[in-house]
């Protein structure tokens, strides 16, 4: 059995719940964000729903070998979270799940008790914390990546959803040898949300832009230079833009959507893909709906994205490839920057097993 002892973390102090946090835990309960990645929740949470938790699910959480602390102000006694360790499985690793109250986020509360939390379950003898975030919960993978957990992949169809269909998890964990040193993502955040030039707008993208991005992948135009040169499924186009924000986080690549600045319409996307850290090296990727081509949008997008990647991230060399006869996205490269710099022979699958050349770009830092 694990002690009840309140634990003491830096502001913060963690005790046992008690039933004066039950209308706090109420209120938070009810906060969009909650109820959509912690899908155990009732949707119209209540009081009693509240009083349930305190008065019988924590301490059987006790009883059965885990904790349940609530976490406070220590001045006040206010209740601001919960953070839970599920009860140590057969090897003895245990799972840390935690919920903050809206009012309570934006101060680094979760990193700073994630991290005491995970000390103090290492004190206690177990030797591996794992945590476990929703595919798109990217606040819950920076807070597991700030207090020192490590990314080791996703766990499909691992979490049940209010529907009752299956979604992926990312699975972090620390163990008891590890450092702790917080993971500083490689590609930063853009400022602000977006990069603009009063033109053309580029933000990453999200499963709101599915319908347009799907239909502008669709267009025989666009997908025969893609590779492979086939239309995706709406599955596969879904997958993605589900991803994107994580991949983003990940330091994988940088999926965005190109937007006409004034309407704010789905113009097309551009990608920052093949990231080599060690050889500071990534390459662009892009498409334009047609709709939208003959007004030098794509050539400001991936200027805009250049110029962020050189200013904000450790990248000193950007490739593309084009096909050889793609005049259209060779004429991009030019204005915004890239020289041509080698051909590569029979890289690109063609229609029915053929192969083509790939001819290569570059632009340098500086």
């Amino acid at each position: 059995m694990l002690p009840r002892d309140a634990v003491p973390a830096g502001p913060y102090l963690l005790r046992p719940l008690a039933e004066g946090d039950i209308d706090a835990i109420a209120r938070a309960c009810t906060d969009p964000e909650i109820v959509r990645f912690i899908p155990n929740i009732p949707v119209a949470y209540t009081p009693e729903d509240a009083r349930r938790f305190v008065t019988e699910t924590a301490p059987a959480l006790w009883e059965a070998g885990g904790a349940s602390f609530a976490v406070t102000d220590p001045a006040t006694g206010e209740w601001l979270a919960d953070f839970s360790l599920k009860p140590p499985d057969v090897r003895g690793n245990a799972e840390i799940g935690y919920l903050v109250a809206p009012w309570a986020r934006g101060r680094g509360l979760a990193t700073t008790v994630a991290r005491v939390l995970t000390d103090w379950a290492f004190a206690q003898g177990i030797p591996r914390v794992e945590l476990l975030a929703d595919l798109e919960n990217i606040a819950s993978q920076r807070v597991a990546m700030a207090a020192g957990y490590r990314r080791e992949g996703v766990q499909r169809g691992v979490g049940a959803r209010r529907d009752g269909g299956r979604d992926d998890a990312v699975l972090f964990a620390r163990v008891v040898t590890d450092p702790g040193t917080p993971e500083r993502p490689y590609l930063p955040a853009l400022p602000g949300g977006a990069l603009t030039d009063g033109v053309v707008r580029l933000e990453p993208l999200s499963p709101g832009d599915l319908a347009a991005y799907h239909d502008m992948m669709c267009e025989p135009d666009v997908f025969a230079r893609s590779v492979p040169p086939q239309a995706p499924d709406l599955a596969e186009t879904r997958f993605r833009t589900r991803c994107a924000r994580a991949w983003w986080l990940w330091g994988e690549r940088a999926e965005l959507a190109v937007r006409d600045a004034a309407t704010g319409e789905f113009a097309g996307h551009l990608q920052l893909m093949n990231i080599v850290p060690p050889l500071a090296q990534g390459m662009i990727g892009y498409s334009l709906a047609g709709r939208f081509r003959g007004r030098g949008l794509m050539t400001r997008a991936v200027t805009l994205l250049a110029e962020w990647a050189f200013a904000c991230t450790p990248l000193h060399r950007l490739v593309a490839g084009t096909a050889p006869d793609n005049v259209a996205s060779q004429r991009v490269l030019e204005r915004a920057g890239f020289v041509r710099e080698a051909v590569i022979k029979k890289l690109l699958p063609g229609p029915d097993g053929t192969w083509h050349d790939d001819l290569q770009w570059v632009r340098l830092r500086g």
